[in-house]
């Protein structure tokens, strides 16, 4: 494989992107958000911070040649694949969406899926104790929550927040024993989270399953028509050196 590969990454599919064609001796450059204080760096060059949307993403881009652009931002991050999809377009760089499936109901799950963080929080209103893990940074959909809350992040969240709120500084993976212990020590009856899909936080959803609890999930944002989009890594690696 012969030219500079750009990972927008953050998930653990952009670092195992990375391992891989670091690996194989590619030139890999992965660009971080930096919204975490101390992220989990991949292997090979990391850039942190942003790039000031779609006109500054292209800008670097002609600055800093790239012979493939791979997106494997969260799913959730539709403002960094808008930008990706645009800045491709304006330089011709080609680009490829890696995201993972999402999350599929098993028999005895209670899930109720909503369109946004704000239906979320009425979704809960009528419950005692909500386990909310949908990120740090959009508790502020919840704040007018009147339940006891448990918000579980990496980093500690900013206000505002819901006003009986219970912060657990925790980074993951989590198993479901972990997950069953920490809704019984908080007698959760309802958890919220995306539908960010993947091993790494599935574990509440057999937790929730196990003790009959409902399960408030908010839709991915769809993918911007036109973008190639794969679920694997595998498959990013196939295109990668196909090119």
């Amino acid at each position: 494989m012969t030219g500079r590969v750009l990972i927008l990454g953050g998930s653990g599919e952009a670092r195992r992107l990375a391992t891989a064609l670091v690996a194989e001796g590619a030139d890999v450059l992965s660009s971080l958000a930096g919204r975490v204080a101390d992220p989990l760096l991949p292997p090979g060059e990391v850039r942190i911070g942003g790039f000031g949307g779609a006109a500054g993403l292209a800008a670097w881009l002609q600055s800093h040649p790239v012979q493939s652009m791979v997106d494997a931002t969260h799913p959730f991050a539709a403002t960094m694949t808008a930008s990706a999809l645009a800045a491709a377009d304006l330089t011709g760089v080609p680009l490829l969406r890696l995201q993972r499936p999402g999350w599929f109901p098993q028999p005895g799950d209670d899930w109720r899926w909503v369109d946004s963080l704000a239906e979320a929080a009425v979704a809960v209103a009528g419950f005692g104790s909500v386990f909310l893990t949908t990120g740090r940074l959009g508790l502020a959909a919840f704040a007018g929550l009147t339940a006891r809350c448990v918000v579980r992040s990496v980093d500690p969240p900013s206000p505002p927040l819901p006003e009986r709120t219970t912060v657990v500084l925790a980074r993951g993976p989590f198993t479901v024993t972990d997950e069953l212990a920490l809704m019984r020590q908080h007698g959760v009856d309802v958890v919220v989270t995306k539908d960010s899909g993947g091993d790494m936080t599935a574990a509440k959803l057999t937790a929730a399953r196990e003790l009959g609890l409902p399960v408030v999930l908010v839709r991915r944002p769809p993918v911007p028509p036109g973008v190639l989009t794969v679920a694997t890594v595998e498959d990013a690696l196939t295109w990668l050196r196909n090119r």
